[in-house]
């Protein structure tokens, strides 16, 4: 009997572990599978993988450099142009001095309206005419040109007698003119006959106006149906190559230009090539300002012209001088003068303070012709320097 009851017994316990084992893989089978680790927001991104464009998934679009990450995605930027500066048309040369004629009377003609005044006197005595000789030259006229202006004044109010204001302004305006001179070619050469283009070559010291010149030179030729090209070859001084190409843009000039500091020769002579292959009428080269006591910095202007005419030989060099200076700018001249053959001068700020005797000056000291002349900050305030024009403007009305 008791064998009996410890069978039942054994069998018992060994259906109930059966019976576990079963349900516990039931359980297994049942739970739901484990949630996704949350990502590390501290971890790199993983890097792109670079291949073929068919490894790129379809779902996830390339990127470019011209896409920003935006909360609903990758988004395009819009890239904008900046617009192309809007060419101007400069106002045409011919009779630009007689336009600005007000403008240059109202701070000359100080002079002429001081000589009339002293000629008109009934008793012209030896102090009235050193009277006369201390006004010519607090205008910069010069020693040599003021002695023969009196010289021929006296003799010829001596021969006049009685003088009318009429006749002495005429008077006055003739010997002024002749001192000025009427005969002298103020053309600036920029049409070779027998190449293109032509070359100009503008030097002088800094702040004188001599970037700001070639530029107005360039709208001036541009005005007179010509092409231009610039080259910036002023390395020395910092943004002046932006200020040139500023100019050249607003008339439509192609601008060569260099790193700052470059070798401005090398400027110079990539601005004649690129002008030579583009088919322009005019290539307009600015230098750097260079001091006169500067040995060599002037050497180096020497090298600029001396690389140019590889090329072709130039047509022009302008020289800009601050007309303000006065007699102080003719020692500036001297030594320009020395180092490239001057063909021309500019004369800047001739509305200011400056004496209009420094034409004349300036013209007897190198012994060429002022050609162009600034008279004010407007981009159409260079004007060809016009002789009678400028002495109406000396003596008035």
């Amino acid at each position: 009997m008791e064998t009996v009851i410890l069978a039942v017994v054994i069998a018992v316990v060994v259906l109930g572990a059966l019976g576990g084992l079963v349900v516990g893989s039931r359980r297994k089978k049942s739970l739901p599978p484990p949630p996704p680790a949350a990502p590390d927001i501290t971890a790199p991104p993983a890097e792109p993988h670079v291949g073929d464009e068919a490894e790129t998934p379809r779902d996830e679009p390339r990127r470019t450099i011209e896409e920003v990450d935006l909360p609903g995605g990758p988004a395009p930027v819009v890239v904008e142009e900046p617009p192309a500066p809007e060419i101007e048309i400069p106002e045409p040369t011919a009779g630009r001095l007689v336009r600005l004629r007000a403008r240059l009377s109202r701070s000359q003609n100080a002079l002429g309206k001081g000589l009339l005044t002293l000629l008109s006197r009934e008793h012209l005595d030896d102090e009235t005419w050193e009277e006369i000789e201390d006004t010519l030259l607090t205008a910069d006229v010069g020693v040599q040109p003021t002695t023969e202006l009196v010289e021929r004044l006296r003799e010829r109010v001596k021969v006049l007698g009685t003088r009318t204001p009429d006749e002495l302004r005429g008077l006055l305006r003739e010997e002024l003119l002749k001192l000025v001179g009427t005969d002298l070619d103020r053309t600036v050469k920029t049409e070779p006959a027998d190449r293109k283009p032509g070359i100009v070559m503008v030097v002088g010291v800094n702040g004188t106006g001599k970037t700001t010149t070639t530029g107005k030179l360039a709208r001036v030729l541009v005005a007179d149906g010509r092409t231009v090209v610039l080259g910036a070859a002023d390395t020395f001084r910092a943004a002046a190559a932006d200020q040139l190409q500023t100019w050249g843009e607003r008339v439509g000039a192609h601008t060569v230009r260099g790193p700052e500091a470059g070798d401005p020769a090398s400027v110079a002579f990539d601005a004649v090539k690129e002008g030579k292959e583009m088919g322009v009428d005019v290539v307009l080269i600015d230098t750097a300002g260079r001091l006169h006591t500067k040995t060599g910095l002037m050497d180096e202007l020497g090298k600029v012209k001396r690389v140019v005419e590889k090329h072709a030989p130039l047509d022009e060099v302008l020289l800009v001088l601050d007309a303000t200076t006065g007699q102080n700018g003719l020692v500036q001249a001297r030594v320009f003068a020395e180092v490239v053959d001057i063909s021309g001068i500019v004369l800047t700020k001739l509305d200011g303070t400056a004496k209009g005797g420094i034409v004349i000056a300036v013209q007897r000291e190198l012994g060429v012709p002022v050609k162009l002349i600034g008279l004010g900050e407007g981009a159409d305030d260079l004007a060809p320097f016009e002789p009678e024009a400028f002495v109406d403007a000396l003596i008035g009305e």
